[in-house]
């Protein structure tokens, strides 16, 4: 995709790949953080999109998309967030806009709570603060010993296609679900099985709450109403942690709104992200709906 780059940073003892748009040396950056599945790969567009307006880079987190987890990684919330705290100072970015989706919600959220003062704004699709949150039934298979290990074993990419098709309302781009695919390889599915048996349901720390809330940080919400994993009701619960958010749940689109309303999601995150990134002194874009 025209303007964006593939590229890889060495972060502690880890290989990183990651795509990136934009300059390529600023400071501030908006920082995509995937879900499971998924990869960097996921946000190939928005990446393009945001990188119009200023830096812009997803990265492949440890064990997912072609990033290999170093011998010892901690597949836990907190691992995920130490390495991301890593892998930002290695590509030098010091202030963030964080973008995140599914898992990659509580990697980056713990990630930004430990720094809030590197934290500029958040964009939080279909994930976020979970109070009272159960797990969805893929996730219980995932943290059951035995019942999860052959799960993993017999998911095909047909048994996979099918999986995430009969819970999306419209469907999800055939090349987009075989991307992820293609990644949720043995060492992914081994991954998966680490991250889901050691983390607790992940519901809303009411420290990390009030500690985002006092900041009122600017923030997007996106949310598929017919997610069948992360229920659309969580929505606008997100304005607890961020009180001045902008939510959106986007009609007959599911947990992925960024692949089957990818014109809609594309549009507000420009609209939200344009008018912070503009140099100081430049005209700065009208918001949608100004």
């Amino acid at each position: 995709m025209t303007g964006v780059r593939m590229a890889q940073v060495r972060a502690g003892a880890i290989d990183v790949r990651y795509v990136q748009a934009g300059p390529g040396d600023d400071a501030t950056a908006v920082v995509f953080v995937h879900g499971n599945p998924g990869s960097a790969d996921d946000w190939t567009a928005l990446v393009a999109a945001v990188g119009e307006h200023g830096r812009a880079l997803a990265l492949d987190m440890p064990d997912f998309g072609r990033t290999a987890a170093a011998p010892g990684f901690a597949h836990t919330v907190d691992g995920y967030a130490a390495f991301l705290q890593q892998a930002l100072v290695a590509l030098g970015v010091s202030r963030v806009h964080l973008v995140v989706h599914d898992f990659g919600g509580p990697f980056g959220l713990a990630w930004a709570a430990a720094h809030l003062d590197a934290l500029a704004s958040v964009t939080l699709i279909d994930t976020g603060f979970l109070p009272g949150y159960r797990w969805h039934s893929l996730a219980r298979i995932w943290r059951t010993p035995v019942v999860g290990e052959v799960f993993q074993a017999i998911t095909t990419r047909r048994a996979f296609r099918s999986a995430i098709g009969r819970n999306e309302p419209r469907g999800l781009p055939r090349p987009f679900v075989d991307g992820m695919y293609d990644h949720y390889d043995r060492r992914t599915k081994r991954a998966v099985l680490k991250l889901y048996r050691a983390t607790d349901v992940p519901e809303a720390d009411p420290r990390m709450v009030r500690a985002f809330a006092a900041r009122d940080l600017p923030a997007l919400v996106i949310w598929g109403e017919h997610d069948r994993y992360l229920p659309s009701s969580f929505a606008v619960r997100q304005r607890d942690p961020f009180p001045s958010a902008d939510v959106h749940v986007l009609p007959a689109s599911g947990h992925w709104p960024h692949a089957d309303a990818a014109d809609t999601v594309r549009r507000l995150l420009v609209s939200f992200l344009a008018p912070q990134l503009a140099p100081i002194g430049e005209p700065r874009p009208e918001r949608a709906g100004d």
